[in-house]
């Protein structure tokens, strides 16, 4: 372990811009004002595209989950949207955790240097993406002249983000990351009912004939699917198991501590489809070498006009050649099903010779399996990584004064109780949001699977602390004996 204060970052902050603390506490009422200034900001931002952007040419299908992810729209001010916060904050985070450096968060100095380093590297991640976006093509540009100008865009719209975010988190509700996550998600909601389901619904009906009430119905499907998810993902979040603890200091003072089923919340299907996507990003650029090499990149990843269409990458993916990307891309589920079980992709040997034919529903099957196979890999690894399995927990608990009651104070009685719960709720709340977000991937549902858990999580979060806020300001000696 390396104890690392960051002294540098003391001559390198005082240049780094930074959003005052209120000067007094603010009431719930203007916490709502900001908050609500803020998201209008963001929406501003949301839907504008930056001057020189061929909007025309602008889709999303690879990076589609990404940028719901974070908050994001192509092509938009806020392409990069939250990403580099996410990416910095992760970083560091994981170099905390993990023992190869220690801040001491309770040092208020320590804190500030590690906060202000986290700001820097977002700024410089942010400038970062906002290149690598342009030049790798996935945000059109109407011509080579017009690279710069939306790349200087780009990053003033990811800096913006970074100080809205901490804007928000010292004079909104919650953290900017969360809101704009979950406005991200609801805009994408609504938008999507408004442009593709009520146009489906309205040709369905206008076709007339007995089949059009039937084919009505089949098109507000992603709507039905997106609903369906929501409604799981809230009693997903509900489900948890209680452990009793007692106070060793203060006899008959108890507690419960609760292990809820999603543990890591979405986070494992998150980094799993990171780590998809960007296998199709870095391979994309391989698939036109020529030689020997181009037959194993074929292997690997095959784009037909730019679109993956074959090969390993594509068979552990959710994507499909355009316009079958959706089920409502080629006008309903019948067609898209009947897509699913009588199309197939073409698997390119390393060697040459003919490619081998795989049916898209061994596609689906492969997809589904590697996907969950990923989640409990990352979520696993998250909990180790974090400090939140059983050992590191039960040396937190002893050290605030918690024991199991009826057992002499001592962390492996609690890491032995510990130990019967979190690895198995780690696999099964990992195993449940794959399959949750497969699932909303394949049917099309609208804002997709890790959007609306991540949308619920941060509405109930924010639910919870709403009540909190309008408890303290009702009765304000609580507010005094908690601090």
């Amino acid at each position: 372990m390396i104890n690392v204060t960051f002294e540098f970052m003391d001559s390198i902050s005082k240049y780094i811009p930074s959003i005052k603390q209120p000067k007094k506490p603010l009431s719930l009422r203007e916490k709502m004002v900001w908050t609500v200034g803020i998201l209008g900001i963001y929406f501003l931002l949301y839907n504008t595209y930056a001057i020189g952007v061929n909007i025309t040419d602008v889709t999303q299908p690879i990076l589609q989950l990404i940028s719901i992810i974070f908050a994001a729209r192509i092509g938009s001010i806020i392409t990069v949207g939250i990403g580099p916060i996410v990416l910095s904050s992760i970083v560091l985070q994981l170099l905390n955790g993990s023992g190869i450096i220690h801040v001491d968060m309770d040092n208020p100095i320590e804190k500030g240097r590690f906060q202000s380093l986290q700001k820097m590297s977002a700024i410089i991640i942010a400038v970062v993406e906002s290149v690598a976006f342009v030049l790798s093509g996935y945000v059109p540009i109407s011509s080579p002249a017009d690279a710069g100008i939306v790349m200087l865009q780009l990053a003033i719209g990811a800096i913006s983000i970074v100080f809205m975010d901490e804007t928000m988190s010292k004079y909104g509700i919650t953290s900017g990351i969360n809101m704009f996550i979950a406005a991200g998600v609801s805009y994408a909601i609504v938008a999507g009912t408004l442009t593709v389901i009520f146009p489906e619904v309205v040709g369905a009906i206008t076709a007339g004939g007995a089949a059009a009430p039937a084919n009505a119905i089949l098109a507000f499907g992603p709507l039905l699917f997106a609903i369906l998810v929501f409604l799981i993902s809230i009693y997903a979040y509900e489900m948890k198991i209680e452990l009793p603890l007692s106070f060793g200091q203060m006899r008959g003072v108890g507690g419960r501590l609760p292990i809820p089923f999603l543990y890591v919340s979405v986070l494992p299907v998150i980094l799993a489809t990171a780590l998809e996507e960007s296998f199709t990003v870095w391979f994309k650029f391989l698939s036109g070498v020529g030689g020997s090499f181009a037959n194993l990149a074929k292997f690997i990843a095959y784009y037909s006009n730019g679109t993956l269409s074959g090969g390993l990458i594509y068979l552990i993916s959710p994507s499909f050649p355009l316009p079958y990307a959706a089920p409502y891309g080629v006008g309903g589920y019948i067609p898209y099903f009947s897509y699913l079980l009588t199309h197939t992709s073409d698997l390119f040997l390393p060697f040459g010779g003919k490619p081998l034919l795989v049916p898209e529903w061994v596609h689906v099957i492969i997809y589904v399996v590697v996907l969950e196979i990923l989640c409990v890999i990352f979520g696993k690894f998250w909990i180790e990584m974090t400090g939140q399995n059983p050992e590191k927990l039960a040396d937190q608990l002893q050290e605030m004064g918690w024991q199991i009651p009826g057992f002499r104070r001592d962390p492996r009685m609690i890491k032995k109780l510990l130990d019967k719960y979190i690895p198995d709720v780690t696999v099964l709340g990992s195993l449940f949001v794959g399959l949750l977000a497969a699932f909303a991937t394949l049917t099309g549902a609208i804002g997709t699977g890790m959007g609306i858990l991540l949308t619920v999580g941060i509405i109930y979060m924010v639910y919870q602390q709403l009540e909190q806020e309008n408890l303290y300001e009702t009765y304000p000696i609580l507010d005094k004996i908690t601090k």
